[in-house]
């Protein structure tokens, strides 16, 4: 037993240290992560994605226990030791009138969770998962040296490209109080790096000197999470759950350098040494300022039959300030809807009754306004919940939850 429980202990040294490094090179394609501190992650479980994205007011799913980041009080609700790892793909296709659609695609570990109990009515749960992303590369070719000049020919690229995000390692407790309140905490610390480049050629004129500004960002710091839960019971399988849970407003260090430089490009548009800096930079004491961010959700539960429910988050994005200037976000707004239906829990004689079968949608106003646009999210998603054997006397229960999401994000331009 101790030959297992030490290699168990081993892999999951591994997979946490694989998933530290992969932050540090971006698994995101999307332009749209080169604003602010990158794509922000739900932080949601497979369970709670496939139904649109409704975690505020979940605890158990199914019947099965469920390490819910997203408001720390359902912590309270856990009763066996858990284990959550996933992995995540994403393809992005992206379009534009006039040009053939581009597409991108990324796989990566999504999270390694754990949660124990504590007493009969209070949990312990840590674990790492991301918090955003960075990760695109475009040009844009402006004719005439940028100007509308006839005169000169020179075509000017402006080539824009970044890459990194930050990752979160949190440590939560939630605790019930009574029959009815739950309330938890995580506190986490955010870590990573964030690298933009902006780079401006001029290829068809030689002898011209090309620049770039590049601008790294090393953060660290720590983040705290907070939430409540509020059970009305109509039965003692049926529960009305109303939930609130907060990431608070925190202050993140920040070792800011911006430098501009210089460098030639060779015949065969190979980049040489950078032959000057222009601007070297560095403040090692800057601040991340994080903003306010409240969900506030809705579930009505019949145990081990259905779950239906609906989330409202508020962003104060428009707070958001790196080094002490504001990153230019405005805030966000998202609607989410879903739920999910399992057959027959208890069936003996039918594999798919046992199945929890999920479906939602979700509406966001984004934290970006792009050229005075603002951009809309929109998506449905759907998904399996697929109970494995188990010996019906012991006290493991294994499931392997699946889901999808299909929809859009921003316009064709």
């Amino acid at each position: 037993m101790i030959k297992y429980t030490r290699l168990f202990i081993t892999l999951l040294l591994a997979v946490i240290v694989l998933q530290a490094k992969s932050q540090s090179t971006a698994t995101t394609s999307s332009p749209y992560s080169r604003f602010g501190i990158g794509d922000i992650s739900d932080q949601l479980l497979p369970q709670n994605i496939a139904m649109g994205g409704i975690a505020t007011a979940t605890n158990t799913i199914g019947g099965y226990n469920t390490i819910n980041v997203i408001n720390p009080a359902s912590y309270s609700k856990i009763g066996f030791t858990t284990i959550d790892v996933g992995v995540y793909s994403n393809i992005i296709t992206l379009g534009k009138n006039g040009f053939p659609d581009e597409k991108n695609s990324n796989f990566r570990l999504s999270h390694v969770e754990f949660a124990f109990p504590v007493t009969k009515h209070s949990a312990l749960s840590f674990g790492l998962l991301p918090y955003s992303e960075i990760g695109y590369s475009y040009k844009v070719v402006k004719s005439n040296l940028g100007t509308s000049s006839p005169v000169d020919t020179n075509a000017v690229n402006n080539i824009y490209s970044g890459d990194g995000g930050l990752s979160k390692a949190y440590l939560g407790y939630g605790f019930g109080i009574g029959k009815h309140l739950m309330i938890g905490a995580n506190v986490s610390y955010i870590f990573g790096s964030l690298k933009q480049q902006q780079s401006t050629e001029i290829p068809t004129l030689y002898g011209v000197l090309n620049s770039r500004a590049e601008q790294n960002n090393h953060i660290g710091g720590l983040n705290y999470d907070y939430g409540a839960q509020y059970s009305i019971d109509l039965s003692n399988t049926k529960h009305i759950i109303l939930g609130y849970s907060a990431s608070a407003n925190s202050q993140l260090n920040s070792k800011n350098t911006f430098i501009v430089s210089q460098y030639y490009r060779d015949s065969n548009g190979n980049e040489g040494v950078p032959t000057d800096s222009l601007v070297n930079s560095q403040s090692p004491n800057a601040k991340l300022k994080l903003p306010q961010i409240n969900h506030f959700g809705i579930v009505f539960q019949n145990e081990g039959k259905f779950l239906v429910g609906a989330d409202y988050t508020m962003g104060k994005w428009s707070d958001l300030s790196i080094a002490g200037t504001n990153a230019g976000l405005q805030d966000s707004k998202l609607f989410n809807i879903g739920g999910q239906i399992t057959p027959n829990a208890n069936s003996l004689s039918s594999f798919l009754a046992l199945i929890d079968y999920r479906v939602g949608a979700l509406y966001e106003t984004t934290y970006l306004n792009v050229n005075g646009v603002s951009i809309k999210r929109y998506a449905a998603t759907f998904g399996l919940g697929i109970p494995l054997p188990h010996d019906r006397a012991s006290s493991a229960f294994y499931k392997i939850n699946f889901s999808a999401e299909i929809g859009q994000r921003g316009v064709l331009t």
